[in-house]
């Protein structure tokens, strides 16, 4: 047997690259789907009772500038220190209001009853729309 020692075999690392790339690519595309869950015990809270939602105070104001508020009418001159006095005495001013006002109403007029609301002491108050 006659083995030549100047012959450099070269090895061909071609195919070892390509599934490489392959194994790359699986493991870039399952990666983000992967999900690592400890499972841990937290303590218990010092509140024991649920919180309870309030329903929100719902005012409607009609074409003729009338005022419905829980089944009673208010007055529209009168109404920013009627309902002052009337929300003092029975509603929670951490509640919400809705103004519902017909579309035929001019904007300053919605927007003295939304100021007088403000000024009641309500931070949340929204106006309702058909959309």
């Amino acid at each position: 047997m006659h083995y030549e020692w100047d012959e450099n075999p070269e090895l061909n690392i071609t195919p070892l690259v390509d599934v490489m790339l392959v194994l790359l690519a699986i493991l870039m595309v399952i990666a983000p789907t992967i999900v690592y869950e400890e499972l841990i015990k937290l303590p218990q809270g010092s509140a024991q009772k649920a919180l309870s939602k309030k329903p929100p105070v719902n005012i409607v104001i009609n074409e003729k500038r009338e005022i419905m508020l829980k089944g009673e009418k208010f007055q529209f001159k009168g109404f920013e220190d009627n309902f002052y006095i009337y929300a003092q005495e029975k509603l929670d001013p951490k509640s919400a209001v809705l103004i519902s006002a017909d579309k035929r109403l001019g904007y300053g007029d919605v927007m003295m009853i939304l100021s007088a609301i403000k000024r009641a002491g309500f931070s949340e108050v929204s106006l309702a729309t058909n959309g």
